[in-house]
């Protein structure tokens, strides 16, 4: 008995240390992510010859820091954030204000590339990482499928999914007292016979580790008039690799692949600007972010991969909108500046982001609170 509890005790801190890597990894990945993007746009000013006098990574305490023959470069605290700084907004600057290569003083069009070469970063990057895991992996050319679908919580805590019972993990093995079987067939079936009965209860028997359950449930309608329970539905199999054939091969999937996350993503912003509402409870902070990383990381380090590219597209996505404080705010004010042939004035330009500013930090703020109760480490403390 002894010999078993020792065990289990390996086993679980086992896991522990697989778990604490495995976050490590995906913050490492935001890390990195992050330092792309504001390496466009330092590498956009530099190329161009403008004034970059601060390069910051992370954000809070400074714990490194090197002064360079033009700019400070800084490692900080806090490793979810960044920013590229100019003498322009630094008002102990010695640069003369009417100094040609300022960023202030510089032609629209170079002003637009240094604002969105961020973006371009990102999006170059995660073709490079899809391009780079398919190299490591190989190509997926069959499914080995297992009876059922698996169940992959979108958003837990309101998803009727969770509150019938259904959790992360778990495999749907029949609706309606019909079987779902082992196919590729089985994920769309399924989406079937939810999608198809809004307001209406459906059966499901769900395997959960070695015991079977039956649940009942009742599809929400959505904007569209079809069911939706809140959750991801993926086949219940392992993808069976091949080695690519040419480099070719490698660069057309992984074109493909960009574009299908791509466009998926910006479904996703679509749905939540039309669908407010129902789908803003879908809406990730950092921590969600780095416990799903997590999660794929300790499933297969290679999954981290496509993590990175998932997230930086979806980075570069937000960062394009034309909100205050965010690279799409500032590309407005530019085209705004075109069509009225100058500048908005300043305190309104300064007022506009600094307004954006403080609602993206308490947006962040609210989620990364609410994110972290949530835990279920956390929830734990407090039972």
């Amino acid at each position: 008995m002894q010999r078993l509890i020792k065990m289990e005790s390996s086993i679980a801190s086992a896991r522990s240390l697989i778990l604490s890597m495995s976050v490590l990894a995906a913050i490492a990945v935001l890390a990195v992510l992050i330092l792309v993007h504001e390496l466009g746009h330092f590498i956009a000013a530099r190329s161009q010859g403008i004034y970059v006098n601060r390069f910051s990574l992370g954000f809070g305490p400074t714990i490194w820091k090197y002064q360079g023959e033009q700019t400070e470069y800084a490692v900080r605290a806090f490793p979810l954030g960044g920013f590229v700084g100019f003498p322009d907004d630094d008002p102990d600057s010695e640069v003369p204000p009417n100094d040609p290569n300022l960023m202030r003083n510089r032609p629209i069009l170079d002003r637009a590339i240094v604002i969105s070469a961020g973006v371009i970063a990102n999006l170059i990057f995660a073709y490079l990482v899809l391009v780079l895991q398919l190299g490591i992996v190989g190509i997926p050319e069959k499914y080995n499928y297992q009876p059922g679908v698996l169940v992959q919580p979108v958003n837990v805590e309101t998803s009727i999914a969770y509150k019938a019972g259904i959790r992360e993990g778990d495999i749907i093995l029949a609706v309606d007292n019909q079987d779902l079987g082992a196919s590729e067939n089985a994920t769309t079936l399924l989406r079937k016979e939810i999608q198809n009965h809004p307001e209406q209860e459906i059966a499901l028997k769900v395997q959960r580790d070695s015991e079977q359950l039956l649940l009942k449930l009742t599809p929400r309608k959505g904007a569209d008039g079809k069911g939706l329970i809140g959750v991801q539905l993926v086949p219940n199999g392992k993808p069976i690799y091949r080695r690519p054939s040419n480099p070719i091969e490698i660069l057309s999937i992984a074109a493909k692949r960009f574009q299908q996350v791509f466009l998926d993503t910006l479904r996703g912003f679509g749905l939540l600007i039309t669908n407010f509402q129902q789908t803003v409870g879908q809406v990730s902070g950092p921590v969600n972010i780095v416990k799903a990383g997590a999660k794929l990381a300790a499933a297969d380090n290679t999954n981290l991969l496509f993590f990175a590219a998932v997230v930086s597209i979806n980075l570069a996505i937000i960062n394009i909108l034309p909100l205050p404080a965010l690279d799409g705010g500032q590309l407005a004010f530019l085209l705004i500046e075109g069509l009225r042939g100058k500048p908005l004035p300043e305190r309104i330009q300064e007022g506009v982001m600094q307004t954006g500013l403080m609602l993206l930090l308490g947006l962040g703020i609210f989620l990364i609170v609410k994110e972290t109760t949530q835990l279920e480490w956390i929830q734990k403390l407090f039972q």
